[in-house]
């Protein structure tokens, strides 16, 4: 019975934070589809205030800049259904609400599986909290400008090639920028999470470089599911980077062990 009470709690102690997680994400994305950003100069510097403006929203104006950044030339952002550029709207906005409010779920998150831990692994999980959301939105910046750009660019070079005139669905372009941004906001971690394994020793240094070919096909195969298309060479553009990072993150843990032994 005492086991039974114990597994409650817990469940409602989970409830709980997901409720409040949801509460946070839930009320910024309603600000975002519900302010505009208007903007003034003081000084020659571009200051930035929320005015409510439903229909010209905070969403619609980074739908815009997505069209404008990331729309290839010559094609054409549609909206084939009513309701399409709506539900683009509250994508955008739910993304943005995870962003800005990563430091409450990695609070959460580390609170609710904080009795399992032990003190060192506590503080592990507290010491990454910052560089994770870093990390996250570094990820998302390093994907908008130097990945979707070129990857939609190289898929419809195709239809120009053929002298097709190129239609982009509105929910499709969305949902196509989103997905990328939040696999590199979420591959970015990874020399992060490599070094929080290795801190809280679960396995040693040596690990990750006797492990690297293993990893690199992993990291490949990931590539491959989240890339759009069947010709293997957009998958390089998200595998090449994370190939990347995890290399970082080898030589970052082994010069963090080899100066721990020479101290």
């Amino acid at each position: 019975m005492s086991e039974l009470n114990e597994i409650r709690q817990h469940l409602d102690e989970l409830r709980k934070r997901i409720l409040r997680i949801v509460i946070v994400i839930g009320v910024i994305s309603i600000f975002i589809l519900t302010f505009h950003l208007q903007s003034f100069e003081i000084l020659g510097v571009t200051i930035y205030y929320p005015t409510l403006e439903p229909l010209d929203n905070i969403a619609a104006q980074i739908t815009n800049n997505m069209k404008e950044n990331l729309v290839p030339k010559d094609v054409q952002l549609i909206q084939t259904a009513p309701g399409q550029a709506f539900f683009a709207q509250v994508y955008i906005a739910a993304l943005v609400g995870i962003v800005l409010g990563m430091p409450i779920v990695i609070k959460e998150f580390i609170g609710f599986i904080k009795p399992a831990l032990k003190e060192k692994e506590i503080n592990v999980s507290r010491s990454i909290s910052v560089p994770a959301l870093v990390l996250f939105i570094a990820g998302c910046i390093f994907s908008y400008h130097f990945v979707i750009p070129y990857i939609l660019d190289f898929l419809y070079q195709y239809g120009e090639s053929s002298g097709l005139v190129t239609f982009l669905n509105v929910m499709d372009f969305v949902t196509f920028v989103l997905q990328f941004l939040l696999a590199f906001g979420l591959s970015f971690q990874l020399p992060l999470v490599m070094y929080a394994i290795s801190l809280s020793g679960m396995v040693d240094h040596t690990f990750w470089r006797k492990n690297i070919r293993y990893a690199i096909v992993a990291i490949v195969i990931f590539g491959a599911v989240i890339t759009p298309d069947g010709t293997g060479v957009t998958m390089w553009f998200v595998s090449g980077p994370m190939i990347a990072l995890y290399l970082a993150g080898m030589i970052i843990i082994e010069r963090k062990e080899r100066k721990k032994l020479n101290t």
